[in-house]
This record gives C-alpha cells, sequence and structure tokens, in this order.
C-alpha cells in the first residue's frame, strides 16, 4: 500500500513531505480533495472526535468488508462512503455520547496509490490508481471537465517517479519534480498520441477556470470572451466575437483597460478601433482579463454609467473612469 506526503498547496506542489520510512504515516492535508475521497478496503483513517479521546488513539483499517471497528461505537460500514459522508454518520452515532459530536478524519494510508485532480473537474477528488491509467482514461472516469473550465491542463509528477516523458515538460519550481501544460484539443484530437500519459503515484492533474477577456460599452454583446486556447486575441477578433460595433459607438476613442501586476489597478491604453478595423494601424493583442470599452457618441460618462453594471474583475478602474470624461 501507498503511503502519502503531507500535501500543503497541492495544485501548486507535488509534496510538502516526502514519504519515508521513519514518517509511514504521513497524512492528506487538502481541505479541498480530503472529504471527497470515496473509502474503500484498506484504506486506513485516523478518526478524532473531540471530548472521545479513546477513538483517535490509533489509526484503523476499513476491513475487507467495508467496515471498521470503532471504540465505543463498535462495527461501522465505511466503504463507499466519502470521507465527508462517515464524519456525519459518526456524528450522529456520537450524539448517544456527546450533546454535539465534532469529528474530523485523517486518511493515514490509501489501498491503492493515489492520483490527485484539483480544479474546475466534474469531479475533483482523489482516486485510487489502480493498474495502468492513461490521462485520457481517467478524465472519462471523473466526468471530464466543468464547462468554465481552461482549455488545457497540467500535470505535476514527483521527481522519484521520474521525469514527465513529454520534450515540454519543465522542472517544478522547487525542484521536486516536473511539470507540463497539455492542450485539451490536442488531447482529444489525437494530435500529440504522447500527450496522453500513463499517469504515475501521486501524479497531480489541475485545470483552473477559463481566462476570459472582456469587452464593454457600445458594442453588439457586453460581458467575458473564452479565449479557448489561445494565449491573445486581436482587437479586430475581439470586436467581431462580440457582434460588433453598436451604430452609436464611437471607435476612434476606445480604451484598453489591462492589469497591473501584483496591484489592483489597470493601465489604460488609448485604441482607434475605428483605424484598427479599417487595417490603417496595426491590430492590437488583447490578453487575458483585458478589458475592452467601446465609448458612444453621445459622451462616455453616460454611457459607462448604463454599461458597466456587469460583474468583471476591473476593480478601483471603474471609480476611475467614472470621473472622466471625454
Amino acid at each position: 500500500m501507498a503511503v502519502i506526503a503531507v500535501f500543503g498547496q497541492i495544485a501548486a506542489t507535488l509534496s510538502a513531505q516526502e514519504p519515508t520510512a521513519a514518517n509511514p504515516t504521513a497524512a492528506l492535508s487538502s481541505d479541498s480533495l480530503r472529504p471527497s475521497y470515496v473509502l474503500g478496503p484498506g484504506d486506513q483513517i485516523l478518526v478524532r472526535a473531540f471530548e472521545m479521546e479513546e477513538i483517535g488513539e490509533r489509526p484503523m483499517l476499513v476491513d475487507g468488508d467495508g467496515n471498521l471497528n470503532i471504540p465505543v461505537l463498535g462495527i461501522v460500514h465505511a466503504a463507499g462512503t466519502t470521507v465527508a459522508q462517515l464524519e456525519a454518520k459518526l456524528i450522529v452515532l456520537l450524539k448517544k455520547y456527546v450533546k454535539e459530536p465534532r469529528v474530523t478524519i485523517t486518511i493515514v494510508q490509501f489501498r491503492s496509490e493515489p492520483v490527485f485532480f484539483v480544479g474546475a473537474f466534474q469531479r475533483p477528488g482523489i482516486y485510487p490508481l489502480q493498474g495502468r491509467r492513461t490521462l485520457v482514461e481517467m478524465l472519462s472516469a471523473i466526468g471530464g471537465l466543468q464547462p468554465n473550465a481552461s482549455r488545457y491542463i497540467k500535470v505535476s509528477r514527483r521527481k522519484e517517479v521520474g521525469s514527465i516523458p513529454l520534450s515540454n515538460a519543465v522542472s517544478t519550481p522547487d525542484g521536486k519534480g516536473s511539470s507540463v501544460r497539455i492542450s485539451l484539443g490536442s488531447l482529444r484530437d489525437n494530435v500529440n498520441p504522447a500527450e496522453d500519459i500513463v499517469l504515475e503515484p501521486f501524479d497531480v492533474v489541475t485545470v483552473e477556470k477559463a481566462e476570459l477577456i472582456y469587452v464593454n460599452g457600445a458594442i453588439g454583446h457586453v460581458g467575458g470572451i473564452d479565449l479557448l486556447e489561445k494565449d491573445s486575441m486581436s482587437v479586430t477578433q475581439l470586436v467581431t466575437m462580440a457582434g460588433g460595433l453598436k451604430d452609436t459607438a464611437d471607435p476612434t476613442k476606445a480604451r484598453l483597460l489591462r492589469p497591473v501586476l501584483n496591484t489592483s489597478k489597470r493601465a489604460e491604453i488609448h485604441l482607434n478601433v475605428e483605424r484598427i478595423m479599417a487595417g490603417k494601424d496595426t491590430d492590437f493583442p488583447v490578453l487575458p482579463n483585458d478589458l475592452l470599452y467601446i465609448p458612444t457618441k453621445s459622451g462616455f460618462k453616460q454611457n459607462l454609467g448604463k454599461g458597466l453594471l456587469i460583474a468583471l474583475p476591473i476593480g478601483i478602474t471603474l471609480a476611475v473612469l467614472l470621473t472622466r470624461t471625454l
């Protein structure tokens, strides 16, 4: 059976503590994944019940029948339930002895070596790696991605297992493993079969929410537009995807609001979209989280008050723009 290391920021690093013979019970500490793990025969857990110290004296093994033998409570069936469900079940059982019981469960040892799916998956969580399973097989098993997921996934692997066998794999910042970015479109269309890698124990597969760019003002459809698998989009492409300019638009005085790294501010870039659309000026790249604003001919301030009431992560920029006039 596989013993798991302590994971701090599991999506960012492969492990915060390596499993060793001196530390055979290093336990999972990712709150976002632990509750969804489905228990089964061979899993070993530590149950802590406040005001019932005798329950948490030693780890307990889920036996071949899927049961736990818990001090005070006796035989409790655990197989097929998630950690969160078992915690809730034990709370109900302990109410016979404690007025307001509190229970936490820590996975000490898995029945088989796990892999981790973190982020915008349909069912993120910890999954046992039973036999030879490829990335595509596991993605299918967990139901795929959420509709708002990015078109790229990241696979991270511990150094002890070896490097990820892809040419674009890089070392992790802490030097304890490797990671690679894989296009889901490429994976789906089998453009590069080698990207359907065989997963290894303790691999971490991460997908973020899709990166958007935003349009507002005198344009067809205001809101966020998915970059799909691109790193940027031109102004011409963005205006076209947003339904084109309205008759009331003044594209000569457009503004692109770009986030300033590590601040809540945005830089304001003045663009003549009319000349760009006519091919007279060089097209301009729009990056993730940029906001392209097209004012109306009748006045920027009036239009802004009506048009910017959508939930966009532009922070302080709105307050700044509300004070501006043409």
